[in-house]
């Protein structure tokens, strides 16, 4: 019996396992959508040279995602106290990679370059491991749908209160003031794990399996599902590095208004977790995420048509697509704990599972960053830019791919998922 079934998922619970998703997503906006505009505008780093930084960067922390998702299941079977301590390294090296990112001890052009490699290395392995430990404890607790939708939710709702804060105080408050705020939120993130509900021992996996970091590709339902989530994820990924370029020079607002558009794109996706948990619980969790890539496609083709100046309209923008977001936040995660119990491992490789499923959230975010950034280059654009092509490039890229993105990945989701519910359900 799961833990989570001999005690329900309620508030006390949910808080002391999900508070840590609050600095890891507070750590994740600046990484991955503060960081490229910063080194642009601040440091005059190009933006081929930053999509080559970034490119590589996160090639080589998808790359090690699946070795720490094998040393994650390693340390379960030991003991979930081996896990926490691994996870207090984690954190320390994270605390320290992404101050030393931010605040880079060297000025010359190709020092900088070499630097931020470096220290973007350091971050992401702590953010890795910290992260694949986090996501397996929480599918190890087990349950059905509305129980495992649940336990996402925690996490990815409080998740989504550490990107609002991490939206507003860089420019509110500052960078000093947001790295000090990020190391007490992870201190007591951790702590706050320490107390959570740990998941029951299982018996370990038949002889060969343990040691096969290529254990989850054996199964169809995790194959279908994981190429479902990389064509939605890269669809997601693209905006989300591009979105300060758009809104500074498409829409050619203010920077005082940042924190409005990402601070209303985050509260709306935190808002409508349990609202997609009440859909969920009608209809099922992957015709509720179809539900929720429909409502992003519309609202991206309608984002083409705002311009200059309209910026009511782009926090319109910003809440409808927010409440997409919702379900691809609380969601595909919880598919994916189904499709481990489906196979009849859980509580023994959702390591190995998460590793690889980290590994396409990386590989997403490399392809997004190393792709669009060099083409918006290519296509004339650079920051700053007003010329109409410049501008239309970035208007295709922002808006129309990612569009056409979405439209394959809810294809996908209905042919490969809907149509074969047995494959991802236990």
């Amino acid at each position: 019996m799961s833990p989570s079934a001999r005690n329900p998922f309620g508030t006390r619970n949910g808080l002391a396992y999900g508070l840590l998703g609050l600095p890891l997503a507070f750590v994740a906006l600046p990484l991955y959508v503060i960081l490229p505009n910063h080194y642009a505008l601040e440091f005059g780093v190009p933006l081929a040279t930053l999509g080559a930084v970034l490119l590589g960067a996160r090639l080589f922390d998808a790359l090690i995602d699946p070795l720490l998702g094998r040393l994650s299941d390693r340390l379960f079977a030991r003991s979930p106290s081996a896990v926490l301590g691994m996870g207090a390294i984690a954190a320390l090296l994270l605390a320290v990679g992404f101050a030393l990112l931010f605040f880079p001890l060297v000025d010359t052009p190709t020092a900088l370059v070499t630097w931020a490699s470096a220290t973007l290395m350091l971050t992401y392995a702590g953010y890795s491991a910290l992260s694949v430990s986090h996501q397996s404890w929480g599918a190890m607790l087990g349950g059905d749908e509305r129980q495992r939708s649940r336990i996402v939710a925690w996490r990815e709702g409080l998740g989504l209160i550490g990107v609002v804060l991490a939206s507003v105080t860089p420019v509110a408050f500052g960078l000093p003031t947001t790295t000090a705020l990020f190391f007490v939120v992870l201190a007591l993130g951790w702590l706050a794990w320490t107390r959570a509900e740990r998941p029951l021992p299982q018996p370990a996996l038949h002889a060969g399996e343990g040691t096969s970091i290529w254990l989850p590709f054996q199964h169809v339902g995790f194959r279908r599902l994981l190429v479902v989530f990389m064509l939605n994820g890269i669809a997601s990924a693209v905006p989300a590095t591009l979105v300060l370029f758009f809104i500074q020079d498409r829409l050619q607002a203010p920077k005082t208004m940042e924190p409005l558009f990402l601070g209303s794109y985050f509260l709306a996706a935190a808002l409508s977790i349990p609202l997609w948990l009440a859909v969920v619980k009608r209809i099922g969790l992957a015709p509720a995420w179809l539900l929720g890539m429909g409502l992003a496609i519309a609202t991206f083709g309608w984002a083409t048509q705002v311009g200059a100046g309209q910026t009511t309209a782009f926090v319109i923008v910003c809440a409808l697509s927010g409440i997409a977001l919702g379900t691809d936040l609380a969601l595909p995660g919880a598919l994916l704990a189904g499709v481990i119990q489906a196979n009849g491992q859980s509580g023994r490789a959702e390591g190995a599972y998460f590793g690889w499923w980290n590994f396409a959230i990386k590989l997403n975010l490399a392809l997004a960053a190393g792709l669009a950034l060099p083409l918006l280059a290519l296509f004339g654009y650079a920051p700053g830019a007003r010329d109409a092509q410049a501008l239309d490039a970035l208007l295709v890229a922002y808006c129309v791919l990612p569009c056409l993105l979405k439209l394959a990945a809810a294809a996908c989701l209905y042919f490969l998922i809907i149509k074969h519910p047995q494959e991802v359900q236990p």
